[in-house]
């Protein structure tokens, strides 16, 4: 396996090629000093490293005195629940159960994995039912559809020091709202479809300073919504709260912080906050007292300066949790002790960057940089797996080593290993989300025969042909790397979850700051795009029709499933419609604008092309159907609708007059491969089907559900009438 190593490219039985070879030097590894032909440099330099290490030492026990001297009021009353518990995870998990009614329709105990006697989790991988574990510690618990019922008692919880996430969605439970802000530390809370009920605290969520997401839908809560939820959680960026019989207004929430709102079919009334003056209009539906942006109704009396001012607490939002609360209430050596320690940490910092770089300008001393690349005709097979950064070595020859060229594009995709996942099943560096596929590592990806499948705003896609025969698609992505590691892996084991005969499956994952690998079943049939526009066989209006309704029946399982997302497709175009042996599609890289980072989301997706986005700067769960009646367009005529984005750098504007002239030339537009004589009336209805979802105005555009009953109602029959009707 080729390797760097102090300076040098082996390339198994291939030469070494290096710098060093005419110098007669040999490689060395260095760590606090590097061999040198100068004894007494080297004793000065490990003398320097010597006093450095000493001082650094020094600072550190400085630190964890003064840090470790105790205050008054650095532990308050309502702060001891934070402090260590000597119980286990099982014990703490075991006490927990015993609150709840864990039992089915058919007497049996929905949660008997759990008991006393074993461990919830070994490593990553969770021993008991619903339990998601991260490095052996009980990371969060998805006891979700189980029927359960009874008092969730949050202190018997507390024990579990490490815990980030709960999700008790779909089940029974009933009564007031627990009190979750003992658990500070949570991240995300998911409690809808439940029978909670009653007033929620206005300080129900004082404290939660890391909390992320909350799903409240579809519950009975009552009262004004909390306006800790606005003052105390700096860091919430999902609130779903509709469905439920909330009163009042709703808080002023800071500017750009929330990306997901749902307050639809409450009791709410006033003025939208300006804040939020660009949600979707559908985000406050069902509230006849509102008013105000971004509603048609327009608010009596406008809103105060009050209403638009930064919330008093919204300071805690930039301090950590060791000094969120009042400042002025500190003590004076408190507040001392952390300004020297900031000092000394500065200091710290400074003498590790020194003593980097002296390391670097000794090294590139005496182990010069590899500059010599050209490693061609070698025999270089698949075993040869680069394991450095293709950064590093801009201009490598690899011409004349055919088994390895083979090879490369994956290779270059992976440089690093990844972090484990929590809650998904960890072999070798991938993580898996599915139990029913066949396991293998990300070394045997590397090994794979891979073939490059095509390159698109996203990234790219290769066939990866694993030793034992099977076939998978792995999809490189470089544009999600400002989402947290949590919330990928999180987003992930969501994606793993869905399962439709239209959606081609997650299988597992691989993980890096830089890029993503998602890895999927391979669709031996190619794309719909390549069957519309490319070599492949030509597909009649059969084939055409039976493909739509699979798109369709794809596209309203994801909205059922994911009702919280705006978008949740967001990138379908025929590219993305791969077709499987029998022409049945199945859809892709969908689910992906959460993850997307979103300075660059509207140049990547193809939602964010719709015409409600280039003239108002906002998405609806309509934008999906826009992109389906586009899609619908471009099957029935074969014409490929990127060559008029091609012609400008807008957005809607192209694809509208694209629609324009399809609608223009109807029926002349029509693919001649559909038997058009003999299915005109079908074919005809199917058009007008897309043309009512391609339309610019939403309140005109047809709504997802209203698609596809019309779109299920066609046929493949030989027909002899013409019906131009919607």
């Amino acid at each position: 396996m080729p390797q760097i190593d102090g300076g040098l490219l082996w390339l198994g039985k291939g030469r070494m090629m290096t710098e060093m070879e005419d110098t007669g030097r040999s490689p060395v590894t260095f760590a606090c000093s590097s061999s040198s032909s100068s004894s007494s440099r080297r004793r000065s330099y490990n003398a320097l490293c010597r006093h450095l290490i000493i001082f650094l030492l020094v600072v550190v026990s400085l630190i964890t005195f003064v840090s470790a001297q105790p205050d008054d009021d650095d532990i308050g009353p309502d702060d001891h629940h934070y402090l260590p518990d000597a119980k286990s995870s099982s014990e703490a998990l075991f006490n927990f159960k015993s609150s709840l009614s864990t039992s089915s329709a058919k007497g049996k105990d929905v949660l008997g994995s759990w008991v006393p006697s074993t461990s919830p989790c070994t490593g990553d991988n969770a021993n008991w039912l619903g339990v998601i574990c991260l490095e052996g510690d009980v990371w969060g618990l998805q006891l979700e559809n189980l029927d359960l019922s009874g008092a969730i008692d949050i202190d018997s919880l507390l024990p579990l020091h490490f815990l980030r996430t709960l999700s008790f969605m779909n089940n029974n439970f009933k009564g007031g709202m627990p009190d979750w802000n003992k658990l500070g530390a949570l991240k995300s809370l998911y409690l809808s479809n439940n029978n909670f009920s009653g007033q929620i605290p206005d300080d129900a969520f004082k404290g939660m300073t890391y909390l992320k997401k909350l799903y409240l839908a579809n519950n009975q809560f009552t009262g004004n919504i909390p306006t800790s939820l606005a003052t105390s959680c700096p860091r919430l960026f999902e609130l779903t709260l509709e469905n439920n019989k909330f009163t009042g207004s709703i808080p002023d929430f800071r500017r750009g912080v929330l990306k997901l709102l749902n307050v639809s079919n409450n009791q709410l009334e006033g003025p939208i906050p300006p804040s939020l003056s660009l949600m979707d209009p559908t985000t406050f539906a069902g509230n006849k007292g509102m008013c105000g942006k971004p509603l048609e109704s327009v608010c009596n009396s406008p809103i105060t300066e009050a209403n638009t001012t930064t919330p008093p607490n919204s300071l805690n939002s930039t301090i950590s949790t060791q000094l969120s609360g009042d400042i002025n209430k500190k003590s004076p050596s408190l507040l001392s002790r952390v300004m020297l320690i900031v000092a000394v940490c500065l200091v710290v910092l400074c003498l590790v960057i020194v003593l980097i770089l002296i390391i670097r300008r000794h090294s590139s001393q005496n182990n010069p940089q590899l500059t010599s690349r050209a490693v061609e005709s070698n025999n270089i097979d698949g075993d040869q797996n680069m394991t450095f950064s293709s950064s590093a070595l801009p201009d490598m020859t690899m011409s004349g080593n055919p088994t390895y060229a083979r090879h490369d594009n994956i290779n270059k995709a992976v440089e690093a290993p990844p972090p484990p996942a929590p809650g998904a099943t960890v072999v070798g560096k991938l993580s898996f989300v599915r139990d029913d596929r066949t396991r293998f590592d990300l070394q045997d990806l590397l090994r794979a025969s891979a073939e490059v499948l095509g390159s698109g705003n996203l990234g790219s896609s290769y066939k990866a042909l694993l030793m034992d025969g099977q076939a998978v698609v792995v999809k490189r992505f470089k544009q999600m790397n400002h989402v947290a590691k949590e919330d990928f892996h999180e987003h992930m084991r969501r994606l793993g979850r869905l399962s439709h005969p239209n959606l081609l499956p997650l299988v597992a994952y691989y993980y890096r700051k830089e890029e993503k690998l998602l890895v999927y079943d391979y669709a031996s049939n190619g794309s719909l795009a390549s069957h519309l526009h490319g070599n492949h066989s030509r597909l009649d209006w059969s084939s055409r029709l039976k493909i739509i309704k699979g798109v369709a029946k794809a596209l309203a399982y994801l909205h059922n499933e994911l009702p919280s997302l705006a978008l949740p497709h967001g990138h379908l175009k025929s590219s993305n419609v791969l077709l499987d042996k029998y022409s049945n599609p199945l859809l892709m890289d969908y689910t992906l604008v959460p993850l997307v980072n979103l300075s660059q989301v509207q140049h990547l997706l193809v939602a964010y092309k719709a015409p409600e986005y280039a003239q108002q700067g906002r998405i609806t769960r309509k934008t999906d159907v826009w992109s389906l009646g586009i899609l619908i367009l471009e099957t029935l005529t074969g014409k490929l609708p990127t060559n008029y984005l091609a012609l400008s750098t807008g957005y809607g504007t192209e694809l509208a007059t694209w629609v324009d002239t399809i609608i223009k030339d109807n029926e002349s537009a029509f693919d001649k491969e559909m038997d058009q004589l003999t299915h005109q009336g079908q074919i005809q209805k199917l058009f007008n089907i897309g043309v009512a979802c391609c339309q610019e105005d939403l309140d005109t555009r047809w709504d997802l559900k209203e698609a596809i009953e019309s779109i299920q109602a066609l046929n493949d029959k030989v027909d002899d009438q013409v019906d131009v009707g919607f």
